[in-house]
């Protein structure tokens, strides 16, 4: 990560919201309280394994190195990593020493949003659970003008589930052409396509179409 840490200044937004919950219960609203990085990146041609290596160095001058997780694409949008990183409750811009750059990397969005806590983060996305192989569905959103209330509260909501899905809905603060990030975790991919042949179609995907004006769904797994 150290090659690719960025630091910005944090400019929350007073009405930013954060939600997680794991399902079938209700997704709960929480304050957010914490900045995360957000990095898509695509690797150069052949240098998707030595990406995935960059992105995990340490920074030993970072007090939260660890603080990350790192996805892998499957299917979807068209990025091969999500790197998610926990900078704190606020940060600063600054110039650094030397400008280096990666052969490793074709090209690379950074955003910020506004979250959880780390240990909350934790909880609902499994990071340090190296035993477990979850499956991630990564979505951004960018709501119809005028309709970002509902459209968040349309992401907070989900039905019940023959599975178990920890969900968490982040708050873009700074960087890409969305406003929402939203996490799914399953426990396998049997539970991802469980819930997805359940709620194919359906009444909540044209009311979602009625209040997102854009989206990209990315299915993923974890390197870290």
């Amino acid at each position: 990560m150290k090659t690719f840490r960025v630091l910005l200044a944090a400019m929350i937004c007073a009405s930013a919201t954060t939600s997680f919950a794991q399902t079938p219960a209700p997704a709960q609203a929480a304050k957010p309280t914490d900045i995360y990085h957000v990095l898509f990146a695509k690797a150069a041609p052949g240098q998707a394994a030595a990406l995935a290596k960059e992105l995990q160095e340490p920074d030993p001058k970072d007090p939260m190195t660890s603080h990350f997780i790192l996805l892998r694409h499957q299917e979807g949008a068209d990025w091969d990593y999500c790197l998610i990183q926990h900078v704190g409750a606020k940060t600063s811009v600054e110039i650094p020493a030397t400008s280096k750059t990666s052969a490793s990397i074709a090209w690379h969005d950074d955003s910020f949003v506004s979250g959880p806590s780390w240990p909350e983060f934790q909880k609902v996305v499994g990071v340090g659970d190296q035993s477990a192989q979850p499956v991630y569905v990564v979505s951004v959103q960018r709501a119809v003008p005028g309709h970002r209330d509902q459209l968040l509260q349309l992401l907070n909501q989900r039905a019940p589930t023959k599975v178990t899905v920890s969900s968490l809905v982040m708050t873009h603060v700074e960087g890409g052409p969305w406003q929402y990030l939203t996490l799914d975790r399953y426990n396998s991919w049997q539970d991802l396509g469980t819930d997805r042949a359940a709620s194919t179609g359906g009444q909540g995907w044209t009311d979602t179409r009625q209040h997102s004006a854009y989206h990209t769904d990315t299915i993923a797994d974890r390197v870290r």
